[in-house]
């Protein structure tokens, strides 16, 4: 059967002699799959068309389920200028690996299409790319059941214990003092930080602007946001990993 899809290329990878296997994000038919034949060979009509984070109109062929293989496709996005910066390519390929591990293929859909173009345009606009990522990382940790607790306390419910702020990334949410003993490593949170994640959980990236956060604050959202990805997904993810070591270099 001949599918038309618009679709973000999330992944790439060789495959035989010449050829590309492409996993898309796509508008209404979930993660797909698809075998681009010849793409890596000099020449190639399709080379453009593999390159992550590529956004376009894709044809191909499939039966049943499984792999298709591309018949035709014209790029609308390239995101050329994301794949040219150390610092946004790495931040790009976290979310797109990020997703893929995540959500199952079924999953996804026009909502998480929707989110993944608006982190890559956020990121290739020159946005705070740590503020952009705590978002799609907190719309990641809801899609998957892990959204964290902000407004009351995890243990005894209290609301909103604003005046003794704590976090527990093991226990999914906030902390009063009394409950504390529960989790003893839990981590002091600043009122701004708290409140920002609470922004976070309630926006979605395609309505986020440019958000002004202090040095000090964007640190520590990264440090808790870290945390709980660890804790509630427990991935270890490669593009993380290279993110960890531009954050050692300092670059």
């Amino acid at each position: 059967m001949l599918h038309r899809v618009e679709g973000i290329v999330i992944r790439s990878m060789d495959y035989g002699e010449g050829n590309a296997i492409i996993t898309l994000c796509t508008e209404n038919a979930g993660k797909v799959g698809v075998l681009v034949r010849g793409a890596k060979k000099a020449r190639s009509r399709h080379a453009a068309l593999i390159q992550p984070f590529t956004v376009g109109q894709f044809v191909f062929f499939r039966n049943n389920g499984g792999l298709g293989t591309l018949n035709s496709g014209e790029i609308t996005e390239s995101h050329h200028p994301l794949r040219e910066d150390l610092v946004k390519a790495a931040y790009s390929s976290y979310a797109c690996e990020l997703l893929d591990r995540v959500l199952h293929d079924e999953e996804t859909g026009s909502f998480w299409f929707r989110q993944l173009a608006a982190c890559l345009n956020g990121l290739e606009e020159g946005k705070e790319p740590g503020v952009i990522i705590n978002v799609y990382e907190m719309k990641i940790l809801q899609a998957a059941g892990y959204g964290p607790q902000l407004e009351h306390c995890v243990i005894c419910g209290r609301e909103k214990p604003d005046d003794q702020l704590l976090i527990s990334p093991r226990l999914g949410g906030v902390l009063c003092r009394s409950c504390k003993h529960n989790d003893p490593p839990s981590m002091e949170i600043s009122p701004r930080s708290l409140k920002l994640l609470r922004l976070f959980a309630k926006l979605d990236l395609t309505r986020l602007g440019n958000v002004d956060v202090k040095a000090d604050t964007r640190e520590e959202l990264k440090k808790v946001m870290r945390a709980i990805m660890d804790f509630q997904l427990g991935l270890r993810l490669k593009s993380q990993n290279f993110l960890d070591q531009l954050d050692k270099y300092n670059i």
